[in-house]
C-alpha cells in the first residue's frame, strides 16, 4: 500500500552527523569532477566529438564534467527512439509507471547529500539550497507517482438506462521536456517524471550550463526500471537542437521552464503546424517572475524585513519566485528599508561548499554581466543602499544590493534582473501599494505583510499572482502544499506539484457503450 504523500523534510545542518555527512559527499563528488558523460538515446550510450563543459561558477578553473553534444542528426535518432518507445509504454499500466518514481525516488533519498553536493559544484548553490532543491525533486516523484494513481481509473461520470460511460485520460504522445539551469535537478526530475508517469516518452534537453546532474537521474531512472528509449538525453544549443524539436510533426507538447523571450519564441513556433503534423501541440512554460513582497503599516516589520532578505537574496536572487520588488507603505518605509540594509550587510558571501555561506555566485559570465548592467542602471534610477559590487576573477560573485526611492515605473523594477538586487518603492498607503504589485507584466509570486485582516482579505482578491503568501517570504513553494505557477508573462499557470498538472500531459478520452 502507498503511504500518504508527506513532504521530503529538508536536512538540519546544525546537527554534526548531518554536517559530517554532507562533507563526505562533497569529498565524493569533488573525486569525480571532471569526467565525460555521454548522450543517452533509445538506452544508447553515444560519445560525440563536440562537447559542453559544465564549469564550478564559485571557481571557473574547475570542471564539473565535459557532456556530450546533440546536433540535428542525433535529435531525430532521439525523437524516432521516443516514438517507438511510446507504443509500449503508453500501454504499460499507471501502476508500474508509479513504482519506477518511487524506487527512482528512494535511490535519491539514499544519495541525497550526494546530489545536494552535485548541486553546490555544478550550479553553485549553499548547502541549505542545494538540499531544498533535492528535497524538491523527492518530493516531485512521490507526489506526482501518487497522483497518477488517483487519475488512473478517470473520473465517473453519469451514464442512462441502457448505457455505461467511462471518462479516462491517455498519453499524448513524445514531449520535450526544456529544463533550467537555476533548479536544474528539482524543476528538470519534476517536468521529466511527470511527463513519464503519464504515459509519455520523454526529449530531455537540459541546461547547457548544469548537464550533469540531468545526466546523474538519468542513471537513477534506468536504475529503477525504466525501459531505453522512453527517456532520451539530448543536451544540446538551444537554436540547433531546442528548435528542431520544438518544430518537429512528431512532438507532441513541449515542456519548458526558463526565461520570458525564449518562453515566448517557443510558444510562437509550438503554433505553427508542420508538414506530417496531426495535432496542436501542447505548450506548458514557466517564463520568470518580477515578484513583491508588500509591507503594510499594520505589520511585523522584522518579519518583513527577514523575509524580503531571505527572498530576495537566497541562491542570488536566481529564482523565478524571489523578492526584486519591496513595496512599502511609506508609514514603515524607513524602518523596514533601514532593518534590511542592516540584515544584507550580515550576509556571508562565498564559495558554497562552505556550511557558512548564504549566498555564493551567479550561475555564468553572462549573468554576471547582465546583472552588473542592471546595477549601473540601478545607480541612475535609485538610491543605493549597499552592495552594487562584483567580482568575476575566480568565480561570478557580486555582492547582495539594494537600492532605494525607486520609481515603480523604473527598469529596475520592471524588468526581470535573476539576481541578488532589490528596489525599494515607497507606497502611500494599502490600495496604493496593491497597485505597484500589480504593475508588472508578470504575475508569479507575491507576499503581504499585515495584520489588517481586511487588508490580507483584499490582496487576496486583487494581487494578481499565481502564489500569494501572507506572512511569509514569496519563495519556497512546497510541492502538494503550494502548487507553483503564474499568470500573464509568468507563463501558462500549469501549476507544478499541484492536483491538475499531470491532467497537462495527458488527453481525456470518453467511451459509450450500449447495452
Amino acid at each position: 500500500m502507498v503511504q500518504p504523500y508527506r513532504h521530503e523534510p529538508l536536512t538540519d545542518f546544525t546537527v554534526e552527523a548531518n554536517r559530517d555527512a554532507f562533507l563526505v559527499a562533497l569529498k565524493k563528488v569533488e573525486s569525480e569532477l571532471g569526467r565525460d558523460y555521454p548522450l543517452v538515446i533509445g538506452g544508447e550510450r553515444i560519445m560525440t566529438e563536440d562537447k559542453i563543459t559544465s564549469i564550478n561558477p564559485a571557481n571557473k578553473a574547475e570542471v564539473v564534467g565535459r557532456v556530450a553534444k546533440a546536433n540535428q542528426e542525433l535529435a531525430e535518432r532521439a525523437m524516432k527512439a521516443a516514438d517507438e518507445a511510446f507504443r509500449t509504454w503508453s500501454r504499460t499500466s499507471p501502476e508500474a509507471r508509479a513504482d519506477i518514481l518511487f524506487r527512482a525516488a528512494a535511490i535519491v533519498r539514499r544519495r541525497k547529500h550526494e546530489f545536494s553536493a552535485w548541486l553546490v559544484k555544478e550550479a553553485g548553490k549553499p548547502w541549505r539550497e542545494a538540499d531544498a532543491d533535492t528535497a524538491e525533486a523527492i518530493d516531485f516523484m512521490e507526489y506526482y507517482g501518487r497522483q497518477m494513481l488517483k487519475l488512473k481509473d478517470g473520473i465517473p461520470v453519469e451514464s442512462r438506462p441502457g448505457e455505461t460511460n467511462r471518462f479516462f485520460y491517455i498519453p499524448l504522445g513524445v514531449g520535450v521536456v526544456i529544463s533550467p539551469w537555476n533548479f536544474p535537478f528539482a524543476i528538470m526530475a519534476g517536468t521529466t517524471v511527470a511527463s513519464l508517469v503519464t504515459g509519455n516518452t520523454v526529449l530531455l534537453k537540459p541546461a547547457s550550463a548544469t548537464p550533469v546532474v540531468a545526466y546523474k537521474f538519468v542513471e537513477v531512472l534506468e536504475e529503477a526500471g525504466l525501459p531505453a528509449g522512453v527517456l532520451n538525453y539530448i543536451p544540446g544549443s538551444g537554436a540547433e537542437v531546442g528548435d528542431y524539436l520544438v518544430d518537429h510533426p512528431r512532438t507532441r507538447f513541449i515542456s519548458f521552464t526558463g526565461s520570458r523571450d525564449v518562453g515566448i519564441r517557443i510558444y510562437e513556433r509550438a503554433a505553427k503546424v508542420h508538414p506530417g503534423q496531426i495535432w496542436l501541440k501542447r505548450v506548458i512554460a514557466e517564463m520568470g517572475g518580477k515578484d513583491a513582497i508588500v509591507v503594510d503599516k499594520e505589520a511585523d516589520l522584522e518579519l518583513a524585513a527577514q523575509s524580503i532578505v531571505a527572498s530576495a537574496f537566497g541562491f542570488s536572487g536566481q529564482k523565478c519566485s524571489a523578492c526584486s520588488r519591496a513595496i512599502i507603505v511609506e508609514d514603515v518605509y524607513d524602518q523596514v528599508l533601514s532593518r534590511v540594509v542592516e540584515l544584507t550587510k550580515q550576509l556571508n558571501v562565498g564559495d558554497p561548499a562552505e556550511q557558512a555561506t548564504f549566498m555564493g555566485p551567479v550561475i555564468d559570465q553572462n549573468a554576471y554581466n547582465k546583472i552588473m548592467e542592471y546595477i549601473e542602471i540601478g545607480k541612475q534610477e535609485g538610491r543605493l543602499m549597499t552592495g552594487g559590487e562584483g567580482d568575476d576573477a575566480k568565480g561570478f560573485f557580486i555582492q547582495p544590493t539594494v537600492f532605494a526611492d525607486v520609481d515603480p515605473n523604473a527598469r529596475i523594477m520592471q524588468e526581470e534582473i535573476f539576481g541578488p538586487v532589490v528596489a525599494f518603492a515607497k507606497a502611500r498607503d494599502f490600495d496604493h501599494a496593491l497597485e505597484i504589485a500589480n504593475n508588472t507584466e508578470y504575475g508569479l509570486t507575491g507576499a503581504v505583510i499585515s495584520r489588517n485582516r481586511a487588508n490580507l482579505e483584499k490582496a487576496r482578491q486583487e494581487f494578481h499572482v499565481g502564489n500569494l503568501y501572507f506572512n511569509r517570504g514569496c519563495t519556497g513553494a512546497i510541492v502538494g502544499y503550494q502548487p507553483f505557477g503564474g499568470f500573464n508573462m509568468s507563463g501558462t499557470d500549469s501549476k507544478a506539484g499541484g492536483p491538475d498538472y499531470l491532467l497537462l500531459h495527458m488527453q481525456a478520452k470518453t467511451v459509450s457503450e450500449m447495452f
